[in-house]
């Protein structure tokens, strides 16, 4: 355990950080499934719908830091295979 304040500083915002990068990659993968249930539906709005919003939450991820850029658009990509797959 650090005895120096400003290291019991660091840690614990170190830990509201990484909290917060968890909520933020959680939120994708919960809309993942979103978007499956919606694919599982066939109702084009609603897969619309929770495309457009899992596309505003990983680019929101990869803004905040919690993703990297090249996981956001590996996420994003593999989000439109699976929208354009319940289309066909």
């Amino acid at each position: 355990m650090a005895n120096i304040a400003s290291q019991k500083k660091r840690i614990a915002r170190s830990q509201r950080e990484r909290l917060e990068n968890l909520r933020f990659a959680s939120s994708v993968k919960t809309h993942f499934k979103r978007l499956h249930a919606a694919v599982d539906s066939g109702d084009a709005s609603a897969i619309a719908s929770e495309h457009k919003t899992l596309v505003s939450r990983i680019d929101k991820a990869v803004q905040k830091g919690a993703l990297h850029r090249n996981t956001g658009a590996r996420k994003k990509a593999r989000a439109a295979r699976i929208r354009e797959a319940a289309s066909s």
